[in-house]
């Protein structure tokens, strides 16, 4: 009954103490607070350092042998009798008692399918993870059980079969295969098994170990080679137990007598997959006096121990020039002086609410221009950070943070932030790192029309949450909105889970990730997934305006009309065999020139766009002439241009960011050379009324400055032609420039920069992701009533106008390019962009149909008749209870209030609508509970009613 723990691969003593006084222990488990222990009749949770957390007693006829932890906070518990227990860690009470068919179970395993249990009588029974109900069971040996394990599809036992009246050690490994619940065949080893455990590191293999001391690994399904038998030096004891660390890197052997051996992979050897920090005990501290150098003439005199006198110190500063500096208390509101009643010498007024509670009076610091010049705090909260002036990003482009107080977000002010009439997006949502995104999508009309006429039955559609965020983001009149019901669908889709667009809380805060990186596969992602679902609704003429009757079948969808672009594939191989093949896509990935060539050669971004979508490489490929992987040469062609040309830039390491930097570089140069007639060359020095002549209108040029021509390489148009032998090309083209009248309209398309989405860099915040739009005249009549278009900046809630050459510059050091949207010009016309509301009101009714169950004589509300239909201004209430999904995250100051980092996470849970007048005035016409998939933290039944069970 007694417990030691030991420290590091060297094993040094850490703790010991006493379990119980009279059984021995049965199985000890690891938790991260502490360590469970099982012994006969008792299941004692003590911290490592040997302090009793909590002692649960169990009945006396129990014989418990084993116990298995279900979750963090659940346990099974079972032995010799024929019931096993579940006991809750929280609670330290028994919630469930599990009946057994055949009792005696003293080893349990878990994997993601069923609980399996060992019974004595040499069976191996696997039982639902929810029921606890047998589903299957194996008869592995005659006599009992040893030993077994589960890894993947394979379960392996050891055990004892009975022979000439007694039991003898099976040198026969029983192999089960899980997938089609029978055995496979038996493994032969050379040692008498008695312990076994999968080792999964590179191979699932299997140590086997004797009691003698032999320990033989093999694989399951192979043979088993006799070379592969070590020894554990006992000198003579019987090996009692065995266990392998969380980490597959050590073994750990315990003998009969009290010695515990070590195997391990190397010196330096980690137990744990995760390890954090053990706490030691303090040492002793001894009262030494520091060793002073009798020489020393710069030691302080403060360093020197001397007794503590009452008698007048040299430091002392005299009365005269100390004063003392009361804190005068601030003048009495008259309001209040003016309404007071005095009762015996105190007087009592009623507050006059003309302050907030603890607001006191701002006052500004005195500056000295002389010392510091940039003392002064800026009145937006935007930018209060140290040293502001040394920042190398600009503040707008920062990752902006919402402040919260115990009003929550009531006195966040968010106009500080956006002084449009447009909405932001709200970033404490778990994967909001895509709120510059959906900012893009939303500012394209047809995309906008599209999804807010769609409607579907499917629980998490995409296209309809985004319709329903689209339609927020309309309403609002500069206020943020929150994405959460588009979000929450988001994390529910399994494709976008297998590409790893699926962030913990914790990648995003620290960010581990490559937000570039990541933004361009959810670009991908969307369109792709918009796509489908906008596909399968019946119907797509509906979205489509007079002259889209060219545009493929009617089964194609809006996206496709809009994004897709129908490629031509074409493998040739070394025998000259062809082979052709049509594909579609939505977007396109830039494919920059591999050339080793110092310096990296002049290119225009038509070239390299040219280049990236019509593809030409050289790969390995079957040819079915040859018979064989062939070298073959790949070129893709392009049949037609899309009305939205989407590109992701890729620059996901230091050599794109170079090339682009390069390339900006020359731009710039011919930029200069344009306005000013000569050549800006490395070691040439232009004197300063040079620069200011390049940017001064009275020169005769209407340019503007120099500064906003550095680190501009992409077009704001270009013009892209199909010829009639079906070959691309691409050029750069003018804003002002119109089409000729030679260009045909149906092969020719000029393109005007839409969007741009950026990452930013910055090492303080782990870096975000902002969105540059070009908002359009619809938008601007319908939010601000006035006709024009302008680039805009959208960092989450921070919106706020940009000129035009900002959302096309790129400093590679901490602004790099993720996603370029180019539009074609006058793109509105094709569409349709009139919106229906696609919800009926039909849906307020009463079922008609008989075929549907009818409702059940205890409902709680009465469904609107037709007569009842409410029209505008009828009266209606409404009321909703919320379920917690995520507790909030807060920190405790030092001055000891609390701050909120992170607010809970609420969702809807109930709706009730309830008539405001009529004869049925106060009678509910909708009472209903909204399914939710996601765990919920806090049902809230004493605001909300809620229970388990109800959603």
């Amino acid at each position: 009954g007694h417990a030691t723990s030991f420290f590091g691969p060297t094993l040094e003593r850490y703790s010991s103490f006493q379990v119980n006084s009279s059984d021995d222990i049965r199985q000890i488990q690891s938790l991260e607070n502490g360590v469970l222990f099982l012994t006969k009749t008792n299941l004692k949770y003590m911290s490592r350092g040997g302090l009793i957390m909590f002692d649960y007693l169990m009945d006396e006829s129990e014989d418990m042998h084993s116990l298995l932890l279900t979750d963090s906070s659940t346990l099974l518990v079972g032995g010799l009798q024929n019931h096993v227990l579940e006991i809750d860690l929280n609670t330290v009470q028994e919630t469930q008692k599990y009946t057994v068919e055949v009792p005696g179970i003293t080893i349990m395993r878990q994997s993601n399918r069923f609980f399996f249990c060992g019974h004595t009588s040499g069976k191996v029974s696997l039982r639902d993870l929810r029921t606890f109900v047998a589903e299957h069971e194996f008869d592995a040996y005659s006599g009992s059980l040893s030993d077994f394990d589960v890894h993947g599809n394979l379960l392996v036992t050891c055990g004892f079969s009975s022979r000439m009246n007694g039991l003898a050690c099976d040198r026969f490994l029983k192999v089960y295969d899980l997938r089609m619940m029978r055995a496979t065949t038996p493994l032969q080893v050379h040692i008498d098994p008695f312990f076994l455990r999968f080792i999964p590191t590179y191979t699932s293999r299997l140590a086997i170990i004797s009691q003698t001391g032999q320990c033989q690994f093999c694989e399951p399904t192979g043979l088993a080679n006799p070379a592969d038998i070590f020894h554990v030096n006992t000198v003579g004891p019987l090996i009692m137990t065995f266990d392998v660390s969380a980490s597959k890197q050590a073994l750990a052997f315990g003998d009969s007598e009290g010695c515990v051996h070590l195997w391990a992979d190397s010196p330096e050897v980690t137990f744990n997959t995760y390890s954090r920090e053990t706490d030691f005990a303090l040492p002793c501290i001894v009262d030494t006096l520091p060793h002073l150098d009798w020489n020393q003439d710069l030691v302080p005199l403060s360093l020197i121990p001397v007794p503590l006198t009452s008698d007048t110190l040299l430091s002392d500063w005299p009365a005269a020039n100390s004063a003392p500096a009361p804190r005068r208390a601030p003048p009495v509101d008259p309001e209040i002086l003016r309404t007071m009643k005095k009762v015996g010498f105190i007087g009592y007024a009623p507050n006059p609410r003309t302050k907030l509670r603890n607001q006191i009076p701002y006052r500004l610091k005195e500056t000295d221009n002389e010392f510091d010049s940039f003392s002064q705090v800026p009145e937006s909260p935007i930018g209060r950070e140290e040293e502001p002036h040394l920042y190398r990003v600009a503040k707008k482009y920062r990752k902006v943070t919402i402040k919260y107080s115990k009003l929550g977000l009531e006195d966040f002010d968010f106009k500080h932030y956006n002084k449009t009439l447009f909405a932001g997006l709200e970033p404490h949502i778990p994967n909001a790192y895509c709120n510059c995104m959906i900012q893009v999508l939303y500012f394209l009309e047809p995309v906008r029309c599209l999804v807010q006429n769609h409607l579907c039955q499917k629980e998490f559609c995409l296209g309809c949450e985004l319709g329903l965020l689209f339609h927020m983001l309309d309403l609002s009149r500069g206020d943020p909105c929150q994405g959460s019901n588009f979000l929450r669908a988001f994390r529910t889709i399994p494709e976008a889970s297998a590409l790893g667009l699926i962030l913990a809380d914790s990648d995003e805060a620290t960010g581990k990730v490559n937000l570039g990186r990541l933004i361009q596969s959810w670009n991908r992602f969307i369109l792709t997934q918009l796509h489908q679902e906008t596909q399968e609704q019946e119907g797509p003429q509906a979205y489509r305006g007079a002259g889209s009757s060219s545009f493929g079948s009617s089964g194609d969808s809006v996206i496709g009309q809009l994004f897709s672009c129908e490629m031509e594939n074409c493998s040739m191989c070394r025998c000259g065999k062809e082979t052709v093949r049509v594909s579609s896509t939505l977007l396109f990935t830039l494919s920059y020139p591999e050339s080793a060539e110092k310096p990296v050669k002049d290119y225009e971004f038509a070239q390299i766009l040219k280049r990236s979508i019509c593809l030409e490489q050289n790969t390995q490929a079957w040819c079915e002439n040859c018979e064989k992987y062939q070298p073959t040469v790949q070129t893709r062609n392009i049949r037609c241009l899309p009305d939205v040309l989407v590109i992701n830039c890729e620059v996901n390491s230091s050599k794109e960011a170079d090339f682009w930097k390069t390339q900006a570089e020359y731009a710039f140069q011919k930029a200069v050379m344009k306005r000013g007639g000569f050549e800006i060359t490395k070691g040439k020095e232009i004197s300063l009324g040079e620069w200011k002549d390049l940017g001064n209108p009275n020169t005769g040029h209407s340019y503007p400055s120099v500064e906003e021509l550095k680190n501009i390489w992409i077009p704001h148009t270009i013009k892209m032609r199909l010829t009639k032998s079906k070959e691309l090309d691409v050029s750069n083209w003018s804003e002002s420039d119109e089409l000729s009248p030679t260009d045909d309209p149906e092969s020719v398309y000029v393109y005007d920069l839409m969007a741009t989405v950026v990452h930013i860099l910055d090492s303080r915040t782990g870096g975000s992701l902002v969105g540059h739009i070009k908002v359009g005249e619809t938008y601007h009549q319908r939010k601000e009533g006035v006709t024009h278009q302008q680039w805009y900046l959208f960092n989450d809630f921070l919106i706020e106008p940009v000129d035009k050459c900002e959302a096309v510059q790129f400093d590679m050091s901490w602004k790099v390019p993720a996603i370029l949207y180019y539009a074609r010009r006058n793109l509105n016309a094709k569409y349709n962009l009139v919106i229906k509301n696609p919800i009926e009101a039909s849906v307020l009714l009463a079922e008609a149909s008989l075929a549907r169950k009818q409702r059940k004589c205890h409902a709680t509300f009465i469904p609107l008749m037709l007569s009842e239909m409410p029209q505008a201004g009828d009266l209606v209430g409404l009321d909703a209870e919320f379920v917690t999904l995520n507790e909030e995250e807060a920190e405790l100051r030092s001055d000891g209030t609390k701050s909120t980092i992170k607010p809970s996470q609420m969702s809807v849970a109930r709706i009730t609508c309830v008539r405001g007048q009529g004869p049925n005035e106060g009678v509910p016409f909708i009472d209903d509970y909204i399914s939710t998939q996601e765990q919920v933290v806090d049902y809230l039944t004493q605001y909300s009613g809620i229970k388990p069970g109800d959603l």
